[in-house]
């Protein structure tokens, strides 16, 4: 049998897609007929069609759990804890620093014999201490101002310097009045009569023993003998001397608390 296309003859329906069926079979003649073969061959080749289409461009979204488990990334050595790593510790505080030997202080002490005071009548001690917090606290005990200091006795400045020098204010005070420092040391319990290296010695020269009569200060190198001391002191002569002087004029020792 024949099938007239408007295209020509063609022969062998099976292989034929099922788009070229469905036009063949829309211009048969009039009583043809097309065979069942051709038309199972037809429906079959759609369903092959779509299922083809299918698998192709809609892929599984579902994975077996084989698959799963190979995609799941393992986790890493480095963020497994170490059974024999060790615990962190609680940071440790700031180690305070070491007291001062009593030879430490007196070295620094006389490190500093020949400074003097320059044209305007100034040292850097006295420049040091008007840089402090302690100048503004004896500025509202004492009143005056601070430009005052560089005018001032720096005996006792001198004595400040030393002691911040060696990070021990705590333990030798900070003044620039000679009668508040010593009372300082006796309100602390740490007063007396008996000169020792490194004690700081406060001086009267009217002879008196009380505190309030007080006007100078020094840092004890040695006892001479039973009636004179060795002393390093700041604003003797306008600079920083040894001295030899007399228990005479001496009322009394302020210990700091040295290293032993």
């Amino acid at each position: 049998m024949t099938w007239r296309t408007t295209g020509g003859v063609i022969a062998g329906a099976a292989v034929l897609g099922a788009a070229a069926a469905t036009a063949q079979a829309s211009v048969l003649t009039s009583g043809d007929a097309a065979p069942a073969s051709a038309t199972a061959a037809a429906v079959s080749g759609r369903k092959d069609v779509r299922t083809a289409s299918s698998e192709t461009s809609r892929p599984s979204s579902r994975a077996t759990k084989k698959e799963r488990s190979k995609t799941q990334p393992e986790a890493s050595s480095s963020n497994r804890p170490r059974l024999d790593e060790p615990e962190p510790q609680a940071s440790e505080k700031t180690p305070e620093p070491e007291r001062p030997t009593a030879a430490e202080a007196i070295a620094l002490a006389r490190s500093q014999v020949g400074v003097a005071e320059d044209a305007g009548g100034e040292t850097k001690f006295q420049k040091w201490y008007m840089g402090t917090s302690r100048a503004q606290e004896t500025l509202a005990r004492d009143g005056g101002s601070l430009d005052g200091y560089g005018d001032a006795n720096w005996c006792d400045m001198f004595i400040s310097w030393v002691g911040e020098r060696l990070g021990f204010t705590a333990g030798m005070g900070s003044d620039a009045w000679t009668v508040a420092h010593a009372r300082w040391f006796q309100q602390n319990g740490r007063w007396g009569t008996t000169p020792r290296p490194g004690a700081i010695v406060f001086y009267a020269w009217s002879g008196g023993k009380d505190s309030s009569d007080i006007r100078h200060v020094g840092m004890v190198i040695k006892k001479v003998d039973d009636t004179t001391i060795e002393a390093v002191e700041g604003n003797t002569g306008n600079a920083v001397r040894v001295k030899t002087r007399s228990a005479d004029d001496i009322v009394g020792y302020g210990y700091p608390d040295y290293r032993s």
